[in-house]
């Protein structure tokens, strides 16, 4: 293996990823003096209860100015608004920023495009995630959990988050796009520091630690794109790879991966690590569950209202825009909170309750919402919901078995650390 980019490497990419939150702490700092609620999200406060933060925001209406000039919304319907309206998208096209504000240079394939290089680049990956797809990974994925959970069930105390909810989505997305399995734990480990540059990057050090991920996938997949093209197989990798030069040009099939990978791992590690959570500190629930497993489809759906994996995203306006009574000037951009969206009064009965028996009456927009849709959304669903049921059938005497570490990510929530037991 190379050695890690060099800090001026380094110093070049954070100059790329120079983020809405450039210089963060003492933005955070000052915003948090001069009462930014978005700011003091990132704070320690904010770590401790999110969700005391995102409800003093409500509580300033439904679109509020921070101090670093974009807007936030915790209403559902705006955020479903702003996120389905092709007035807004992920990139700046006249200033070259992409939601989160990284640039061109640093950006994670159709993540960072509006359409149409979007919808193009969309088109080629859509049916790995198909409906028909799914059904063939079931198999897979229940065996997967069973082989996980006899290993976790000899311990009697495990991490669920290292025991089960990790290498699941591992072995999933590493099987659909045909990555040989002693890559399996450099992806896990690759994939997370890939994901964490979804807040911008803070360090020289984290700048290191995302190029250094970002050459070693892209050594794998280079090799990886050869072996396919000399051996093709029924994998996604290969489909991809026979498109090459026609549909989607040569210098965006590595980050296209990348992003498949984030996209195959990230969310599923912490929807399940977040049902958890909330199953625990719900005990009732849990009991639920347990009583009828087949409840696991909607305990997912539950979680991903109540406790989603992403807690935000961000559009940029291409037009002045009037939303509800003010005026989103061109180049601004608007942050939803999608977590706050979750627990919107005007749309949820009694937003703060966990219930995993809920009828909502509206969709939740944890997967985000309009063209970029989370395109990992069905397979995210499926990994928690057979992760859920199974649990709930062979550990009925699950509980908590020590204090949770959560990630110190903003974009990201979800436990790094979760231990239980089942004794």
């Amino acid at each position: 293996m190379n050695a890690l980019p060099t800090a001026s490497q380094a110093r070049e990419a954070a100059v790329f990823a120079g983020t809405l939150y450039r210089d963060k702490g003492l933005q955070w700092f000052n915003g948090r003096v001069r009462g930014d609620g978005l700011a003091r999200t990132r704070l320690k406060e904010g770590r401790l209860d999110r969700y005391a933060v995102y409800e003093s925001i409500r509580a300033r209406g439904p679109m509020v100015r921070t101090r670093m000039g974009y807007w936030v919304t915790t209403s559902h319907t705006l955020g479903n608004q702003v996120l389905r309206s092709r007035g807004f998208g992920v990139r700046d096209p006249e200033l070259d920023l992409v939601q989160g504000g990284v640039s061109r240079d640093f950006d994670l394939s159709f993540l960072g495009l509006n359409p149409p290089d979007h919808g193009r680049l969309r088109r080629l990956a859509m049916p790995a995630f198909s409906p028909k797809m799914m059904r063939t990974y079931d198999t897979m994925i229940e065996k997967t959990v069973h082989q996980l959970i006899d290993q976790a069930e000899q311990r009697g105390r495990f991490d669920l988050v290292a025991d089960l909810a990790a290498p699941l989505p591992i072995a999933v997305i590493t099987e659909m796009m045909g990555v040989p399995n002693e890559y399996e734990a450099d992806f896990q480990r690759y994939g997370a520091a890939l994901a964490s540059a979804l807040d911008g990057l803070d360090s020289l050090r984290h700048a290191r630690e995302v190029l250094g991920a970002v050459g070693a996938l892209d050594r794998i997949f280079s090799s990886l794109f050869d072996l396919r093209e000399r051996e093709p197989r029924d994998d996604l990798v290969s489909t991809l790879v026979a498109q090459r030069g026609d549909k989607i040009h040569p210098h965006e099939l590595t980050p296209m991966c990348q992003l498949l990978l984030v996209a195959g791992f990230e969310t599923t590690v912490n929807l399940i690590g977040n049902a958890v959570i909330a199953l625990t500190d719900h005990p009732e629930q849990w009991r639920t569950l347990v009583d009828d497993p087949q409840l696991a489809g909607a305990t997912v759906e539950e979680t991903l209202r109540y406790l989603p994996p992403v807690q935000e995203t961000g559009r940029v306006a291409f037009e002045d825009t009037e939303l509800a009574g003010v005026t989103v000037r061109k180049h601004q951009w608007v942050v939803t909170l999608l977590a706050a969206a979750g627990r919107d009064p005007e749309v949820y009965d009694d937003p703060n309750r966990f219930d995993i028996t809920r009828t909502p009456g509206v969709e939740h927009l944890a997967f985000s919402s309009g063209v970029h849709y989370c395109i990992g959304a069905p397979l995210a669903r499926l990994e928690a919901t057979v992760a859920l049921r199974v649990l709930a059938e062979r550990m009925p005497g699950l509980h908590r078995a020590g204090p949770v570490t959560m990630r110190r990510s903003t974009t990201i929530r979800g436990p790094l650390h979760l231990p239980v037991s089942v004794r």
